[in-house]
């Protein structure tokens, strides 16, 4: 089939599901998201199966559950050859351009050891056209230099993101127009002009990802007053050793820049949660120039287009921050889609990360890998039917180099630092390698503040969730000849 139109996908980072459906739906006006999605197909209960950056990235673009691409940490490798959406669609005709970062650690044993990629985990997919570069922890030189050259005195590291006025929810030092996000955006649309249709794209945001700062008047857009409160565990119940640890080891001053001392009191929340909000409009209001030079330059009704995020952030939910819980808020990201020919709707069931590269694959008439995990969402886009009766998801804590403050405060080894979590319409279940006590919950009241395991009601969904998650392990090894059979005939490939 020959390739059907353009295709644009944008990711964001940390921007939580429940900005466009949820708790926090409201608590921030997202005006050109929540047009797009009148006009596109919303997957209400999307959730990304890894955390954190790179690993999340690794799965959206590659398909897979962590476990088989086992780049589970920021800085652990990604084998070369393992198929990905931008190899699949350069294989069909596509250039795939990258404005923005995709956080993906190179393979050591293809590079010699003095390439400069092998010093950061912030490097490109392979099968990318680098576009735009842009980075936050190393080698982010081109929007700083942006910066200088409009006149900004550039402070050296994250210093550049400390707020004026030394209050944490002051203004960024640089002003609205020439924020990271911004300066994404200006370059996007002024390269794409130059490009013929036919084209695919990924738009890669880093906001609202910490440290916390945004420009006026995005800093101040919500009063704190008006935030939400986060959520709280049950009174009277001693937190899990898994987060007692994150609360001993993550404080909410490694959220801003500048404040070492900063503590976690109410008022810090909200002004917190008001700058997240404030950031997470900012990405509105770019993203619908981007949606608006789509509809003025008549794109829109031959392109593809992809809004989510790699993740969440749990944003002071049960006393934690950034995204290494096993909380919906860390896992639970929007998912929208607008297919031409396809109209607007609200799918309901649930669906995972992996299942957007197959899906933009399908779309653009490309064989999906056997390698990939993830399902083509094409069906549910033209039906409303399909998903997930269970979802999946994956985090790594362990650090194999120089122990984590979490892996110190359990005393566990690197191997043995990581939890998996499992989610049907009802339950959680959260099961840890290093046998701590498991996590279930029961979210039909919406809520994950009671912890049900050691209690009577709690054996037999254990039992039942645990069985699920041993299932999808087994029947999601890694792919690439699972279908794949060396005969007397030659190499013969199965159907699924």
């Amino acid at each position: 089939m020959a390739r059907r139109g353009n295709i644009l996908l944008i990711v964001t980072d940390h921007f939580r599901g429940d900005l466009l459906h949820g708790a926090l739906r409201g608590a921030v006006p997202l005006p050109n998201l929540e047009r797009f999605a009148q006009e596109a197909v919303t997957f209400r209960r999307h959730y990304s199966v890894a955390t954190p950056c790179g690993p999340s990235r690794v799965s959206l673009l590659t398909g897979q559950y962590a476990m088989n691409h086992r780049a589970v940490r920021n800085g652990t490798p990604l084998r070369h050859d393992t198929p990905n959406l931008a190899r699949g669609l350069r294989e069909r005709g596509y250039d795939p351009l990258l404005f923005g970062y995709t956080d993906v650690t190179q393979d050591p044993r293809v590079l010699a050891p003095d390439d400069p990629r092998l010093f950061s985990y912030e490097e490109v997919l392979p099968g990318f056209t680098e576009v735009v570069r842009m980075r936050q922890e190393t080698d982010d030189r081109v929007w700083r230099d942006h910066l200088r050259s409009k006149g900004y005195d550039v402070p050296e590291g994250m210093a550049l993101y400390r707020p004026v006025g030394g209050r944490i929810d002051g203004p960024a030092l640089y002003r609205a127009e020439d924020s990271d996000t911004a300066f994404l955006t200006d370059r996007f649309l002024g390269h794409m002009e130059t490009v013929e249709d036919g084209w695919a794209a990924m738009l890669s945001y880093i906001r609202p990802h910490p440290p916390f700062v945004a420009p006026d008047p995005w800093n101040g857009l919500v009063a704190p007053e008006d935030v939400p409160a986060p959520a709280e565990a049950d009174e009277g119940v001693p937190p899990h050793p898994y987060v007692a640890a994150l609360r001993a080891t993550k404080s909410v001053a490694s959220l801003v820049s500048g404040f070492p001392d900063l503590a976690s009191d109410p008022d810090v929340i909200r002004r917190l949660r008001a700058v997240f909000l404030g950031l997470a409009a900012e990405v509105d209001h770019h993203v619908g120039r981007v949606f608006d030079w789509l509809r003025s330059t008549n794109r829109l009704e031959n392109t593809l287009v992809v809004f989510t995020a790699d993740h969440g952030d749990t944003l002071g939910d049960y006393g934690l921050w950034g995204k290494d819980s096993f909380y919906d808020a860390a896992f639970h990201v929007p998912l929208i889609i607008r297919a031409p020919g396809h109209g607007a709707r609200v799918v309901e069931a649930m669906t995972e990360s992996i299942d957007v590269a197959p899906t933009l694959l399908d779309w653009a008439g490309c064989d999906v890998p056997h390698s990939m995990d993830g399902r083509s969402l094409l069906g549910t886009l033209e039906t409303g039917k399909g998903g997930r009766e269970i979802t999946f998801s994956e985090h790594d804590f362990g650090n194999p180099v120089s122990a984590t403050g979490v892996q110190r405060q359990l005393g566990l080894h690197a191997d043995a630092a990581n939890f998996a979590v499992l989610r049907t319409g009802a339950h959680r279940l959260v099961h840890f390698a290093s046998g701590l006590p498991q996590v279930v919950f029961d979210v039909r009241a919406g809520s994950e503040a009671r912890d049900l395991a050691g209690t009577g009601e709690a054996g037999a969904i254990s039992l039942d969730l645990s069985v699920k998650m041993l299932c999808l392990r087994m029947q999601n090894p890694e792919g690439t000849f699972s279908r794949t059979l060396v005969t007397r005939d030659g190499v013969q490939i199965g159907s699924d």
